[in-house]
């Protein structure tokens, strides 16, 4: 017996049932990011590991545990078989930035606005919402006139904006500031000193994360890691007067573009290029994997990653999160794929010709159609038609070959008439399908 393959763990078939829908918000969001004149861009979905290590930072969970790497062969000077690192796309930021770098877009525009549709990789655990293959529509709005926080509301609003568009009318938004480089730098340092007492009382993973990345802590989900964080005093200490002060104008603008937020002192997001503000999307409805996205500011990884001294603040939703959350909407049902119009059914070697000629004209002035390709009944090839969903049969048979006439059967209305095989040459010309 053949061995049955199954998808690999952690992916998930996007089947024809369910194309409706992404197709939806797919179409959706680029409306939204049309409005605000964002470009789309598409990167491969590989890159040197390098790239990725020096983005997110080679002491983030991602990098640690998450990244998905593959083996590469090539020769070196000496004809030596070499291994060259490249990784599966964790996010989609850091292959932005690369090619932002290489293109040298900051000579070609002030503001480079851009938006990326597309799969992403993580080797961890999978459960519901979180998958080792997920699709994200991520923003990157870089250059050097992107330092302004009238941008940093505009991103966090346009995120808002996809999400209210596709119907989801209450998204959680949480926001915050890290400061500038030196103020998160500071922030890093009064949070060891007042996690240290409790150290021990971390779990494993975050008692390793106190040295390499502290930030992490404040968003593990162990209980015993939680009380820690309830004990340590967060403030805003760590920030200058300038950073005050642009988290202020975010905040301000954010409220006279009624998006409702909820301030996070413990928001701090894992990667390392974060810098001044961050902020995460949530609905309830997903339990405790609640994220619908996140996203912030990045001012230093454009010259971090050899490009010039620019600005960038960025953001991307998750597409397998969106459909759960849209599914718990009262009356949204997955959306049907387009019908056919025309299904033609022919019962013989002479007959079956005709219908094909036939189905090849109908869909050359853009109709849809299809058949059976299989010699049957015509009750089964009627089976056919109703689970194609047509509008129209058309129906050739030994009497239609010689009026030379199709046989259409209205499949609402259930109606039937004939129509002259000339007459499908201009099918939107007759005054069945005029309006089709």
């Amino acid at each position: 017996m053949s061995e049955i393959f199954s998808v690999p763990r952690g992916t998930a078939d996007i089947l024809p049932a369910e194309i409706g829908l992404w197709n939806k918000v797919n179409c959706q969001a680029r409306s939204v990011l049309n409005a605000y004149n964002y470009k789309e861009i598409r990167t491969p979905i590989f890159e040197e590991t390098g790239l990725f290590a020096r983005s997110m930072g080679q002491t983030s969970d991602v990098v640690q545990k998450q990244m998905l790497n593959l083996a590469s062969q090539a020769k070196d000077e000496q004809g030596q078989i070499q291994l060259s690192g490249l990784s599966l796309r964790p996010e989609g930021t850091a292959a932005v930035v690369r090619s932002y770098i290489e293109n040298r877009l900051d000579k070609k525009e002030s503001l480079t606005k851009l938006f990326y549709v597309g799969p992403m990789f993580r080797g961890e655990r999978p459960q519901k919402g979180r998958l080792r293959q997920f699709h994200q529509i991520g923003v990157e709005a870089i250059g050097p006139q992107s330092g302004s926080p009238y941008l940093d509301a505009e991103v966090i609003s346009l995120s808002i904006n996809i999400l209210k568009s596709l119907g989801l009318s209450q998204p959680k938004l949480k926001i915050n500031t890290l400061g500038s480089a030196e103020d998160k730098d500071n922030f890093a340092k009064i949070l060891k000193e007042r996690i240290q007492p409790s150290v021990i009382e971390l779990c494993p993973d975050c008692q390793n994360r106190f040295e390499r990345n502290v930030f992490r802590i404040l968003d593990c989900k162990n209980e015993a890691c939680k009380a820690v964080v309830r004990k340590v005093q967060i403030d805003r200490s760590y920030l200058s007067e300038a950073s005050l002060k642009y988290y202020e104008t975010v905040k301000n603008l954010l409220t006279d573009l009624g998006v409702v937020y909820e301030e996070s002192l413990n928001l701090v997001r894992g990667l390392d290029y974060y810098t001044h503000t961050v902020f995460e999307i949530s609905d309830s409805s997903l339990g405790s994997q609640d994220a619908l996205g996140a996203g912030g500011r990045y001012n230093t990884l454009v010259s971090q990653l050899g490009g010039p001294e620019v600005e960038a603040v960025g953001f991307a939703l998750g597409m397998e999160r969106i459909m759960l959350a849209l599914a718990q909407l009262p009356g949204v049902a997955l959306i049907e794929e387009d019908r056919v119009d025309f299904y033609f059914v022919a019962f013989d070697e002479k007959t079956f010709k005709i219908a094909f000629d036939l189905m090849a004209l109908a869909r050359s002035q853009g109709f849809v159609c299809d058949m059976d390709f299989r010699s049957g009944s015509m009750k089964a090839q009627m089976r056919q038609a109703d689970k194609a969903k047509a509008r129209f049969v058309m129906i050739i048979g030994e009497d239609e070959v010689n009026k030379q006439a199709v046989s259409v059967k209205n499949m609402d209305e259930h109606s039937q008439f004939e129509l002259a095989f000339e007459a499908v040459k201009n099918l939107r010309g007759t005054e069945f399908f005029s309006g089709k």
